[in-house]
């Protein structure tokens, strides 16, 4: 109708109600809750167009319809062929299955950006809930006075609508057990609607429910069914959090409804089901309680229409092994090294298991069964998973702070060593966590385990001091604290004293001037530092290269020309200051170079004599 006068086309609308106005009074009273649903159904679709016009116009038809709907106290619809017991259709006969979806979708429109479209939905859930009080109070005595302020109460609250929590409660008081379950699975559904802009509302709408469990909470499998078509889509936090939050109140309240109806959703396992167990698995009430109902089922033998391989029965049977109180540690570990099920998982289902061993590790008893997983859990922070190395690391955490440092010393030992590669990690979290893990392990070691925690920690040295400068501030500064850690296991009191007092410039020579024998392997391992995505660390490496190859021009000329081959490569640098320093610390090498009557040889020469250091370091 683009082009024609407004006039008319308000006038088009006008006959479109006054055509459905005609259809329902017109409509025989058997039939009338039919043709409604119809009309309803078909206007409640509109309302999900993604043009805010097109929203409006259908809220409108709706707003028209309930206003018919509260109008008349007995609707002038007959029974047809004239039969004797034809009678006017009254409210108590009126049946509408989508009233929970309708009233659902018209409170979050009501709160939409749109003025026009908020304002005619408003003015719809008015007169549903005029009908709503017409109908549903006649089951009461017109005598009860005080049923009567309830309701008047109610409908002061819903004409001015609050919240939409507020609304939302206005509504449940009155509303079938399937009507609420309707409103939940309506909100949990505009999560992923990209017409509703503002998700708070539905997860008010859910935390309002969430407040009434008994009332709301009913329909367990429907609300189970509606988060797992749903929990993939949903993109905001708040948003999410309320889902979780609302499944892991359904898990508490009613855990072998939970199990048994994400078993029937999801065969064989989706990354939507996957998510929602490792929801479960991230409390630990929760996830006890859903172990309890795993085991039954295992023993059932039922798991396999979720797991589909018998290793993987095997993992979640050795995880409900672990929780169970009646299985000591050595028929746990017995049990688990039969299987060895952890080196065989996929990286879902080892995320899944991972997070499970991180809730049921925060138990002391549980954490000291764990040990027997100690090898296969360090063999997880290789995988190159992000998620999965994030996990072991919380689980280490976990357990080391749960046993007296006699038995986390050589765990400690252990894991120090494997901790390394991770400071450099591209994710900030991941090295964040790495460093201040790092730092604990090194107050765990026993005194029998020192001398090589000694040694592991030396090799950490550079990179905590390379840390030090990394852009996230979280970064640096769990790095300083690691580092003063290490100082104070290796004894050294200059570098304390420097950390302490915050002169960190004057580290990198500390590190040099400390242990003099190390400047070949300190320049070897700053080496890949200059290649750092981070300017800042780029920077810092070609500092400590311009210190700890001062040593070489007397000990190992042909290594300065290696250093120089490699400051050079930063000449064209996208950071300015990272080019200027490296042109300066390559011209003071190279004068020290020709001072002592250095010739730098072919660069093929220089290449070899590169991939030979470390060996020669080592053998050193």
């Amino acid at each position: 109708m683009q082009g024609l006068d407004t006039s008319l086309y308000h006038k088009t609308l006008h006959a479109m109600d006054t055509m459905l106005q005609t259809v329902v009074l017109d409509s025989p009273a058997s039939s009338l809750s039919k043709e409604l649903q119809s009309i309803l159904q078909m206007l409640l679709t509109f309302t999900k167009s993604p043009s805010a016009a097109v929203r409006e116009r259908a809220v409108g038809r709706i707003g028209m319809l309930s206003y018919l709907l509260a109008s008349y106290s007995s609707l002038e619809a007959w029974c047809p062929f004239g039969r004797e017991d034809d009678s006017p259709a009254c409210h108590g006969g009126i049946h509408i299955p989508i009233l929970g979806e309708l009233l659902g979708r018209l409170i979050l429109l009501s709160f939409c950006k749109d003025k026009e479209t908020s304002r005619a939905a408003l003015h719809a859930l008015h007169h549903l809930f005029r009908f709503l009080q017409q109908q549903r109070c006649s089951a009461w005595p017109e005598d009860n006075l005080q049923h009567q302020r309830v309701w008047g109460a109610a409908s002061i609250s819903c004409h001015s609508l609050p919240s939409t929590s507020a609304t939302t409660k206005v509504f449940g008081k009155y509303l079938q057990p399937l009507e609420r379950t309707d409103i939940i699975l309506t909100a949990i559904e505009a999560m992923t609607d990209a017409s509703i802009s503002d998700k708070e509302g539905a997860s008010s709408m859910l935390d309002e429910a969430m407040k009434d469990p008994n009332s709301w909470l009913t329909d367990v499998p429907k609300i189970m069914s509606g988060i797992h078509g749903s929990l993939e889509h949903i993109r905001v936090a708040p948003a999410r959090h309320s889902v979780d939050s609302l499944l892991l109140l359904l898990t508490n309240r009613c855990p072998r409804e939970v199990v048994k109806s994400l078993l029937k959703c999801s065969p064989p396992v989706d990354s939507a089901a996957l998510a929602m167990w490792e929801v479960m698995f991230s409390r630990l009430q929760p996830l006890e309680k859903v172990l309890r109902e795993l085991r039954i089922e295992l023993r059932n033998q039922r798991m396999r229409r979720l797991f589909s391989t018998v290793l993987e029965d095997t993992c979640i049977l050795q995880l409900t092994l672990l929780a169970a109180s009646d299985v000591r540690a050595k028929e746990f570990a017995a049990t688990y090294n039969l299987w060895r099920s952890l080196r065989h998982q996929s990286l879902e289902m080892l995320s899944l298991v991972l997070q499970g061993l991180v809730t049921l590790s925060q138990r002391p008893e549980t954490a000291r069964k764990m040990r027997v997983l100690l090898e296969d859990i360090v063999e997880t922070l290789e995988s190159g998973n992000e998620d999965i190395q994030m996990k072991a690391l919380l689980v280490f955490r976990n357990m080391l702070g749960h046993m007296r440092r006699q038995e986390a010393s050589p765990i400690a030992l252990q894991l120090a060593e494997k901790l390394l590669p991770l400071f450099n990690h591209e994710s900030s979290q991941l090295r964040e966590f790495s460093l201040r893990l790092f730092r604990e392990v090194m107050q765990k070691v026993a005194w029998r385990h020192k001398r090589q925690m000694r040694k592991n920690v030396r090799q950490g040295l550079l990179p905590l001091f390379f840390r030090m400068s990394d852009q996230s501030q979280s970064v640096a500064k769990a790095s300083g604290e690691a580092l003063l850690a290490a100082a104070e296991l290796l004894k050294w009191k200059q570098l304390r004293h420097l950390l302490q007092t915050q002169q960190t410039w004057r580290i990198g020579e500390c590190l040099v001037v400390q242990d003099r024998s190390r400047a070949e392997e300190y320049c070897h391992q700053s080496l890949p530092y200059l290649k750092d995505a981070q300017a800042t660390v780029r920077e810092a490496a070609v500092r400590f290269i311009g210190l700890a190859a001062r040593p070489l021009r007397d000990q190992s000329p042909e290594k300065l020309c290696n250093v120089c081959d490699a400051l050079k490569a930063l000449e064209k640098d996208v950071e300015p200051s990272v080019c200027s320093l490296a042109s300066q610390t390559m011209l003071i090498l190279s004068s020290s170079q020709e001072a002592a009557g250095i010739r730098k040889r072919p660069a093929s020469g220089s290449t070899r004599a590169l991939c030979c250091w470390p060996c020669k370091a080592r053998e050193r």
